[in-house]
């Protein structure tokens, strides 16, 4: 089997494996999917890895998108020349973005708004280094971003802030993941439509261009292909998950990334436990949280922090020691629960990777 290891005798468990080549594949894929590399901008959220973001950028990829400020510092130690922080920077952010963009001055920072008093605090700061913005929208996740209607209006109040450039417009639809693609496809072309009328009144207004930034994987190649100005910012497909591979399977990824832990206690004819806490897949869904790949007809049925209780078959066909391989349904904040990955080359754990943006702080 391809997740097989051959010497997974020597990977303490639980462990997350990391298969180098698919990956590779991964990315390949998600190019091939739209017109250009330069169209890509991918969210780094999932992996938080250096060494794959040298592997984007070795394929041609040279813009990205990420949600914390150790993530942002990832992205510039791998030298990214264009990082996008997607999100809304008050506070000591504020601070923590000045001190960024002063140490890694090869790379461009730009950072989300949505409204005016966040752009002030940002504009106060910046006076002297001005920093790039867009203008975030709420098109459906009804957690941070202004109305598209009301886009303009918040443009024409910060316009004249001298600490902030506005260069664009960004809108995740995170709500959008319908299996069926005509579905998926007609509510992206709505986003569109959303993001029209705003980038419209902006650019007579200003006379500028406005970017677009938009959509996360389930709908980054409709934006690519319906329209070559947007930037899309897929994320999971670089390690892909089961929750993801069930609800779209138009989408001919691969799995990257697998969860390995081993039988440490059976129960009774039929139950069996694993060391597998949710400390170690993320806990934020209902059970299962995980689709074991080499055993079948496994259910969940309870899990604690460093225990997954599994019902079975037959236990007698399984003993003390045993390795499970798993595919989580959601891998995003599962890597965010280890310190390092495991690297799988030629069917041998062969290094391991620092999930170095997992830590909220870096060096600043």
């Amino acid at each position: 089997m391809w997740y097989h290891v051959k010497n997974i005798k020597d990977v303490d468990s639980p462990a997350l494996i990391v298969y180098k080549e698919r990956v590779k594949q991964n990315i390949a894929r998600a190019v091939a999917l739209v017109d250009s590399a330069a169209q890509m901008r991918p969210h780094v959220k999932t992996h938080k890895i250096k060494e794959v973001a040298d592997m984007m950028l070795a394929a041609g990829i040279g813009k990205f998108k990420c949600a914390t400020v150790a993530e942002a510092e990832m992205l510039a130690i791998a030298n990214a020349k264009d990082v996008l922080l997607a999100y809304l920077v008050v506070g000591p952010k504020i601070k923590r973005l000045q001190m960024l963009k002063e140490k890694f001055a090869t790379t461009n920072f730009s950072c989300l708004i949505d409204n005016y008093e966040a752009a002030k605090q940002l504009s106060q700061n910046f006076i002297n280094t001005p920093i790039q913005v867009f203008i975030d929208l709420n098109i459906g996740m009804n957690r941070t971003g202004v109305f598209s209607e009301k886009a303009f209006a918040l443009f024409k109040d910060c316009v004249a802030l001298k600490g902030i450039e506005i260069v664009g417009l960004h809108a995740y639809d995170g709500h959008i993941y319908d299996t069926d693609v005509a579905t998926r496809t007609d509510k992206a072309e709505q986003v569109i439509e959303l993001l029209a009328t705003p980038k419209n009144q902006i650019e007579i207004f200003s006379g500028n261009k406005m970017k677009l930034v938009v959509g996360g994987t389930p709908t980054f190649k409709t934006y690519a292909n319906q329209n070559n100005e947007v930037e899309v910012s897929p994320g999971t497909f670089v390690f892909w998950d089961k929750g993801y591979s069930s609800m779209l399977p138009d989408l001919d990824f691969v799995f990257a990334a697998v969860i390995v832990t081993r039988v440490i206690s059976i129960i009774d004819k039929t139950t069996l436990c694993v060391d597998l806490g949710y400390k170690a897949i993320a806990a934020e869904n209902p059970l299962p949280r995980i689709e074991f790949l080499n055993v079948s007809n496994a259910k969940s049925l309870s899990q604690s922090e460093e225990h997954l209780v599994v019902e079975v078959v037959d236990t007698d066909e399984h003993k003390i020691g045993d390795v499970w391989y798993g595919v989580p349904i959601h891998i995003c904040p599962t890597v965010a629960l280890y310190n390092e990955v495991m690297v799988v080359e030629n069917e041998m754990v062969s290094s391991s990777w620092k999930v170095i943006a997992r830590d909220r702080k870096i060096s600043l």
